[in-house]
């Protein structure tokens, strides 16, 4: 499975593409960040998110594409920006038929780490080990978004299988549908 992660910003939004399966070493095959400039107008900005991520898109091809799900922080306008830049990259990967799956931050903290606490040296370490390289992908946004393809691949045998059964489960439990009984006129 080849993944796109994406770790949503407007300043520099993070992209990390993974291959490989659940249980088995994975490669990295790329790693970087899309900047816009700070002082740019916002619809500048987007649209300069949108280029770099279609630009990755048509370079690594990738089976799925992993965002980091938004979560609610106390600066309005930063959950804002980070928002509208996830809506980008979900717009782009939607657009080509690429499924995206949304995870949280603690979620791949832990999937990587082990510890939904972890702080950003801790995942870049382990980003580092887990793929090999010879030093943490810089910025850290790099690296998360490398934790977030890793935290893709990892889970997504789980979640498929969880998917299925709840989907099976909801097949198994509706009704029959209503049959008359015989009537006579």
């Amino acid at each position: 499975m080849r993944v796109l992660g994406v770790d949503p910003g407007l300043t520099r939004c993070g992209v990390g593409v993974v291959e490989g399966v659940a249980g088995r070493p994975l490669t990295m095959l790329g790693v970087g960040v899309v900047r816009t400039p700070a002082d740019a107008d916002i619809g500048h900005r987007l649209v300069g998110i949108e280029r770099g991520i279609e630009e990755w898109l048509d370079r690594f091809e990738p089976e799925l594409v992993a965002v980091e799900r938004v979560f609610s922080q106390h600066n309005v306008r930063t959950v804002m920006g980070t928002a509208q830049a996830s809506a980008v990259a979900m717009l782009c990967a939607s657009r080509r038929g690429i499924p995206v799956a949304l995870h949280t931050p603690s979620e791949v903290k832990a999937a990587v780490t082990g510890s939904g606490r972890a702080d950003k040296a801790q995942v870049g370490a382990m980003v580092t080990r887990l793929l090999r390289l010879s030093a943490p992908p810089k910025p850290a946004d790099a690296a998360d978004a490398l934790a977030l393809a890793i935290c893709h691949i990892w889970r997504a045998p789980a979640q498929n299988r969880l998917q299925q059964a709840v989907a099976q489960h909801a097949r198994q439990a509706r009704p029959a549908p209503y049959a008359a009984k015989g009537r006579t006129s």
